[in-house]
């Protein structure tokens, strides 16, 4: 995507900070944001379907007038995911706790490159202007974004993006993985648990390759669903990971998990276990599979 570049705005509320500034690319094109720039697709399931939060840009500025992503230049030494999620809250008062993120795309250019980082809205917000950068900012339902004179480069990349507006939760046969590695998890079955499960949070926090995990996209950050049963069913959940303690049977306590999260179209479901008949199970109900190394290395 091109950068949500600026003309020198005519208010002065508008301040330059590090990281502002063109930079003449090798592609032949002028990008905004010498760190090159991000944006969020912020998106949150509905009962008419998926809606998201775009902004009208002001008129004063590159494309004025089209509708995009709340986003802007990446400071010195911030993270696009960091960067993208700053602009949004400066842009359209999107607070943080209010979202989680999801996944992310980036377009590459020689001397350039711009970040979409897509999120959920996971508790009620209510967009709006909070500085002369937009004209407006308001949900808008997927069915009415070709109504809409979209900012250029947001349109070539909203194909992809539609098909990314998910989430991924991974379900994990504790029991399969902890045992497809053996180092002497027999000996604290729990214990190997314990560490799979803090293994599996770090995941979460850094996030998975889309190739990975048969997405498109750069990264994807999922919700982790662990599955335990026998010595390993005290093993607590932490933050990213839920789980679910089986009173009996592992595989029947992660097919019924499976059968609850497939019911919700928002969700894209991969369970990783090289258990066989689970695997034929939970593909009967709509999940994917994945093998052990996904989530163990």
């Amino acid at each position: 995507m091109t950068s949500p570049a600026h003309r020198p705005p005519p208010d002065a509320r508008v301040h330059r900070q590090p990281g502002d500034g063109w930079v003449e690319c090798a592609c032949g094109a002028r990008h905004w944001g010498l760190n090159g720039a991000a944006g969020l697709l912020l998106w949150r399931p509905g009962p008419a379907g998926v809606e998201v939060v775009l902004q009208h840009r002001a008129l004063w500025s590159h494309h004025g007038g089209t509708w995009g992503l709340p986003g802007g230049a990446i400071t010195d030494g911030e993270s696009p995911r960091a960067g993208a999620v700053r602009e949004a809250a400066e842009e359209a008062g999107v607070p943080t706790a209010a979202m989680r993120l999801r996944a992310d795309r980036a377009l590459v250019h020689p001397d350039w490159s711009y970040t979409t980082v897509l999120a959920e809205a996971v508790a009620p917000l209510d967009p709006s202007v909070t500085d002369p950068e937009s004209l407006e900012v308001r949900w808008v339902g997927l069915d009415g974004l070709d109504g809409l004179d979209l900012l250029p480069a947001f349109a070539d990349a909203l194909p992809e993006l539609r098909r990314m507006l998910r989430r991924l939760v991974i379900v994990v046969d504790a029991a399969n993985v902890v045992g497809s590695r053996p180092d002497g998890w027999w000996a604290d079955r729990a214990g190997a648990t314990r560490r799979l499960r803090d293994h599996l949070a770090a995941l979460v926090r850094e996030g998975l390759p889309a190739r990975a995990v048969g997405l498109p996209g750069g990264s994807w950050f999922p919700d982790v669903v662990l599955v335990t049963e026998g010595a390993a069913r005290s093993v607590e959940a932490v933050d990213g990971v839920s789980v679910v303690s089986a009173d009996g049977h592992g595989d029947d306590a992660l097919v019924a998990v499976v059968r609850r999260l497939v019911r919700d179209p928002a969700n894209d479901v991969l369970v990783t276990t090289a258990d066989r008949e689970l695997v034929g199970r939970v593909e009967e109900l709509g999940a994917r599979v994945a093998g052990p190394r996904l989530v163990r290395n």
